[in-house]
């Protein structure tokens, strides 16, 4: 079949009209034929049974069964009336009820004549059936109807406007009918083969019609392996192009710096971790392809020193560094970390922030572009077009997800050929997220903590041990231990999420009474400076005490703060309850975070707090949270239309994921630009999905 056919616009289809072409498109996306081929059904019932009025159960289960009309008849009601039509098999008798539309159905109905009925039995001094789907048996045995029913998703306009189910399956009847079902397939016979794959066609059908339970799995891995594997071989090709055509700058030299630093200034032995991810960073960027490395490892893994030690080779390369991190804060703690550790070297660090005065940002300019700058840190304000380097060879990005792509671009135009990139996260992204999302970076984990650093002990409490866990704090404290209490901040209630802060405040600072004890408290309301001078008491060690919403999760380093108290844990996502625990367990000192709750638990808030109590692994805790969230949320907005697929489910999936990718790697290694005969109608597809812009579209 021609696939411009599958390009048709929806309006053109029978039974479908202008009206109805509208809704398609405003409430399902629905805009060609190709669109509808590729709106799959979530659910199916399982019409291959037929039962007798004798085995009806009372379970809410829905039923085929076959038999007769008797008699009509109209039965008044409180408020107006309903239709009861008396339905017979050969083991007894059922009513069917109708509470609205008897005028038609009553002209409609034709009695002792067999129908097929098809609908929710209830049970009330016998069974009754209300609104059944009716078919008359002649008709049902003609029907392309198939014995699993699909049910399509649906919208409450579209009921309303009456796009039923039925209509639905109706226009893909409809349209099976005039495309003949025949679908170019779409993958190598190799692959059909080896995964013994059923036809593109069959899959197609099988998925709207399915003829059997066992048809049915195997039309769903046909076309969620084609799914996967396309968007694989999409992120690979991508990342076999840029090491081809993107040049790098190669850093050949190991040079004094880096081995100065390493031999004489390293403040602890780096852990093999570390050592193998610097190993992995010189073979990238000893290479003249650019460099495009996601770094992930959790608070406190030693990304930063990794991270230096990278800015060291570009150094002695005779090239400039750049850090970018998303908060002022964030750029100014790396900032004293970083000039802590060079003291001894000597390098040129300065600061960049929108609140850098004129006159720091003239000399900044000044020596950047005279080269005389070694390593430039700071916020956004280092994308601006009035940032010029003499010769930058590396940026590092600090948590990607808070940097658009676009941003990422502005930094490959600050020099001839683009920086090499080293994007480090403490967000883990589970596996198998980062293989979907992030296959065209080259991926390297730290997933060991620096030795010395002992695992935080984490608990659950409930409101009622209150008393306890405050005599905890008193103990804590008189160790010379810092504490934090953080607060849940929703923004939809945030005066009640501000009166419980303060409530919270007050019952603390009764139990923890000035003079003895000091107490700091940071919100959202609060203005910047307030901010910042209560959280430099806390840093500086003049308050035992901080109590914050959650503003202080990002980057705050307090070593001698061992406690993490969260109130309403159950309020917190996962990932933020691991960030929030990752702020303690800085220093060598024992850390504890307890996890306050009341008694009313949802199912999800069960795991939540049992994953945090049993584990303290990011990936673990990203894959549990993956589960429970799914992926879009995981990613923050900008990245959730990378995972905008029709039928396959990244977690649920994760099996074919992995088979897609090991084909789509090996298709790639032994023909790159897929000009061999066998992969003909792969690289046909691939093409036609670049050209309809939509990967996730199928072509027939």
């Amino acid at each position: 079949m021609n696939p411009s056919v599958l390009q048709t616009p929806i309006d053109y289809l029978k039974g479908v009209g202008p009206s109805r072409a509208d809704l398609l498109r405003s409430e399902l996306g629905i805009h060609t034929y190709q669109d509808l081929v590729n709106f799959f059904p979530n659910r199916y019932l399982d019409k291959t049974q037929y039962y007798k009025i004798n085995q009806l159960q009372r379970n809410s289960s829905e039923v085929q069964i076959m038999g007769k009309i008797v008699n009509i008849k109209t039965v008044e009601q409180k408020r107006g009336k309903r239709l009861v039509a008396k339905f017979m098999d050969d083991t007894g008798s059922l009513e069917l009820v109708w509470f609205r539309g008897h005028k038609w159905i009553r002209e409609n109905l034709k009695l002792n004549t067999p129908y097929v009925i098809f609908g929710k039995p209830k049970y009330y001094n016998g069974f009754s059936m209300p609104h059944p789907e009716m078919e008359l048996l002649t008709e049902h045995e003609k029907n392309l109807r198939t014995v699993m029913q699909p049910i399509y998703p649906s919208t409450e306009k579209l009921s309303n406007k009456g796009v039923t189910n039925r209509v639905i399956m109706k226009m893909m009847q409809q349209l099976f009918i005039e495309t003949k079902v025949r679908f170019y397939d779409t993958l190598s016979s190799e692959i059909l083969e080896e995964l013994k794959l059923i036809s593109k066609s069959e899959a197609v059908f099988n998925i709207h019609f399915p003829k059997s339970q066992e048809l049915l799995s195997k039309a769903q891995y046909r076309l969620k392996f084609e799914e996967l594997f396309y968007i694989q071989l999409q992120l690979i090709t991508k990342k076999l192009i840029r090491k081809q055509k993107i040049k790098g700058f190669p850093f050949t030299e190991v040079g004094e710096h880096f081995n100065d630093f390493y031999k004489n200034h390293l403040p602890f032995d780096l852990t093999n971790a570390q050592k193998r991810v610097i190993k992995e960073i010189r073979n990238d960027i000893g290479s003249s392809a650019q460099m495009n490395r996601l770094l992930q490892g959790d608070v406190g893994s030693g990304k930063t020193i990794v991270g230096l030690m990278t800015m060291l080779l570009a150094i002695d390369n005779g090239f400039q560094a750049c850090l970018m991190a998303p908060t002022a804060i964030l750029a100014n703690q790396h900032y004293m970390g970083i000039l802590e550790l060079t003291q001894e070297l000597d390098i040129n660090v300065k600061l960049l922030m929108g609140s850098s005065t004129t006159k720091q940002r003239r000399e900044i300019h000044k020596e950047l572009e005279e080269g005389t700058l070694h390593i430039l840190i700071g916020t956004h304000a280092v994308l601006e077009d009035k940032v010029k380097f003499k010769n930058l060879g590396l940026a590092i990005i600090d948590e990607q997800h808070r940097f658009g792509v676009a941003q990422r671009s502005k930094l490959w135009h600050k020099n001839t050929y683009p920086p090499h990139i080293l994007v480090m996260t403490a967000t883990p992204i589970p596996r198998t997220l980062a293989m979907s999302l992030y296959g065209d970076l080259d991926i390297s984990v730290i997933d060991e903590l620096p030795p010395g650093r002992k695992a935080i002990k984490t608990v659950h409490r409930y409101d009622s041990n209150r008393l306890k866990v405050f005599k905890f704090i008193a103990d804590e404290i008189n160790k010379g231990r810092q504490i934090y209490i953080v607060y849940p901040l929703i923004q939809e209630s945030e005066a009640m999420d501000y009166k419980d802060l303060m409530d919270g405040y007050e019952s603390i600072a009764r139990s923890f009474p000035m003079p003895d004890y000091q107490i700091s408290i940071v919100h959202g309301q609060m203005k910047p400076k307030d901010k910042d001078y209560e959280m430099e008491r806390f840093v500086k060690g003049e308050t035992q005490i901080m109590v914050a919403t959650t503003v202080i999760e990002v980057g705050v380093n307090v070593p001698n703060a061992s406690v993490m108290i969260i109130e309403s844990a159950e309020r917190f996502g996962l990932s933020q309850l691991h960030q929030l625990r990752g702020r303690v367990g800085r220093g060598a000192e024992q850390s504890f975070c307890i996890l306050m709750t009341s008694f009313k638990l949802s199912a999800d808030s069960k795991t939540r707090l049992e994953t945090m109590v049993r584990t303290n692994d990011g990936f673990d805790i990203a894959e549990v949270d993956l589960k429970l969230r799914g992926p879009g949320d995981i990613m923050g907005t900008q990245q959730s239309g990378v995972l905008n697929l029709k039928i396959a489910d990244i977690v649920r999936d994760n099996d074919i994921l992995k088979t897609a990718r090991y084909y789509a790697m090996k298709i790639l290694g032994d023909d790159p630009s897929l000009a061999s005969e066998k992969n003909k109608v792969i690289l046909y597809t691939y093409q036609q999905l670049a050209k309809h812009k939509n990967i996730w579209n199928y072509i027939s």
